[in-house]
């Protein structure tokens, strides 16, 4: 998603049930009408699709029987006003169309387009209607269908994946569900997502990052009524751009005890590279000492990647307790593994009572062993994890994400980071963050080592679990993406993104004009 689009959108994420309630307020308490809404809606498409590709070409319409629907023929319409080769397929019957739906495949017929029902094409019409469009507009499936799409609308995916070529969906992309970002069988992934009223929560995370494409929002000029319309948000939208506001400046008094002392618990026999990524980006995202304690042998590897920070080998978790009481936040899991040092070094995190970030084997750990619940905390699950907190698949874990996580902070306090495209931040006190955005290139070993540290480090500066997680989990991301830039995604590496860290902060200082001195060489 292009970041002056991403920036440029709203932070309140609603429930589809919200966001039909908002359109219902406008239209029944607001005195707005329906197909006037509709029009627009359809005309900000049409903007956005000419925009980003002025000439495409053949345009294939195709068209539920709901009010998706009827912007889909609308954009259809809009279309032919203006020249453009268009066609429309009728997946749902015209027969169902009512109100201002109706009015839409009306419209649409009068401006001349070209009406096609899918209901009784043979599968070589289909093959050549798809195989001549440049360009594919999804309006089938709105915010009211939810689980897996049924036939004729699955098959009418499934050639959407296949034509390769571009697709702008309606709203939101057929087969995703707005609220939770699930997608129970098959979804149109599409290039451009141009969505209406209110931001939908399942845009952003689950499936939505990759079924949506770049997301583009129109209000349609509803704002004034929002407050008014009794609906609140399920979740807040967090990027680095939204977040980093809060980072506080550092005064020219600053030194090394005011930003917090982090320790790093971390690499057993065999995983000393987990603990080692973690303590550096530490002291990358700002921490004012970082302590690793980890095996023995990890410690000369550690002093030469890192020689600024503090490293402790350690034989048993009856060592530990000294390095403890020094520290302001603890950082426990990466690659402590699930045998008896492990179980030791997490034994003795969770008795110091010190504020903690718990990751990786340390949440495997609680999963079987050592049972926590602690206000102080921040868990930072990836999918798997979380089901074997919760005790149950997956695939139940994916299927709610925003519920998944509120569910572990009822179980296990705290603040709860569930990892995956679309992180999700719950606290069980204020509403859940969802971090827009996404980078495939994220998707390897030592990653989540990086972010724990990063974490770590936020949260002793600033003492607030819920901004630390917010704010670590953004920067992590932005710098993912500075990395990419240069690196790709296939060989983007842990290090990398550490490495990115400090530009992405500096960035941050330079607006605030935190860097004009030094800059400015006075």
């Amino acid at each position: 998603m292009p970041l002056s689009d991403l920036h440029s959108l709203p932070e309140d994420l609603y429930s589809a049930d919200a966001v039909r309630e908002i359109d219902r307020y406008v239209i029944d308490e607001k005195g707005v009408n329906g197909f006037d809404l509709m029009q627009a809606a359809a005309a900000s498409v049409f903007r956005r699709l000419v925009k980003r590709w002025p000439e495409p070409g053949r345009i294939l319409v195709l068209c539920g029987a709901g009010n998706n629907g009827g912007d889909g023929y609308l954009v259809a319409a809009a279309a032919k006003r203006h020249g453009l080769d268009v066609n429309c397929v009728a997946v749902a019957p015209v027969r169902k169309l009512s109100g201002d739906a109706r009015l839409a495949w009306q419209k649409a017929k009068q401006d001349g387009v070209g009406i096609v029902a899918c209901a009784g094409m043979a599968p070589d019409e289909l093959d050549a209607l798809f195989g001549s469009a440049n360009l594919l507009v999804d309006a089938m499936l709105g915010t009211g269908v939810t689980g897996a799409p049924r036939e004729p609308f699955a098959e009418m995916i499934r050639r959407c994946e296949s034509a390769r070529v571009p697709v702008v969906a309606v709203d939101l992309p057929s087969g995703l569900d707005a609220t939770t970002g699930a997608a129970a069988g098959d979804v149109i992934r599409a290039d451009m997502t141009v969505t209406f009223i209110g931001l939908k929560a399942g845009l952003f995370t689950g499936h939505g990052p990759e079924a949506c494409g770049d997301i583009c929002f129109e209000s349609l000029e509803t704002e004034p009524w929002l407050e008014g319309c009794g609906q609140q948000p399920l979740a807040l939208r967090a990027d680095w751009a939204s977040v980093s506001t809060s980072l506080p400046r550092r005064p020219v008094t600053a030194h090394k005890g005011r930003f917090g002392h982090v320790l790093i618990v971390a690499g057993d026999r065999g995983f000393g590279g987990a603990g080692i990524l973690a303590a550096e980006a530490a002291s990358r995202a700002g921490a004012g000492l970082v302590t690793l304690a980890t095996r023995p042998e990890y410690v000369a590897p550690a002093l030469a990647r890192c020689p600024s920070i503090m490293v402790q080998g350690l034989i048993h978790g009856s060592e530990l307790p000294a390095l403890l009481d020094v520290a302001d936040v603890v950082v426990c899991g990466p690659g402590i593994g699930r045998s008896a040092w492990g179980q030791q070094m997490l034994e003795q995190v969770v008795a110091s009572g010190r504020p903690r970030v718990l990751d990786a084997d340390a949440l495997n750990l609680m999963a079987s062993r050592v049972a926590v619940k602690d206000d102080d905390h921040i868990l930072t699950p990836h999918p798997g994890e979380a089901a074997r907190l919760l005790n149950c698949e997956v695939a139940e874990i994916e299927v709610d994400r925003i519920k998944a996580a509120d569910r572990l902070c009822q179980v296990f306090g705290g603040t709860v980071l569930l990892k995956g495209a679309g992180t999700v931040i719950a606290s069980g006190v204020e509403v859940p963050r969802i971090v827009s955005g996404s980078n495939p290139g994220m998707a390897t070993g030592g990653m989540g080592d990086v972010l724990s540290g990063i974490i770590g480090a936020l949260y002793g500066q600033l003492g607030n679990p819920l901004h630390a997680a917010s704010i670590g989990a953004c920067l992590h991301l932005a710098a993912a993406n500075l990395a990419a830039r240069s690196k790709g995604f296939m060989g983007l590496l842990p290090g990398d993104v550490i490495d990115a860290v400090p530009s992405v902060l500096a960035e941050t200082e330079r607006k605030r004009g935190s860097l004009q001195a030094i800059e400015s060489g006075t």
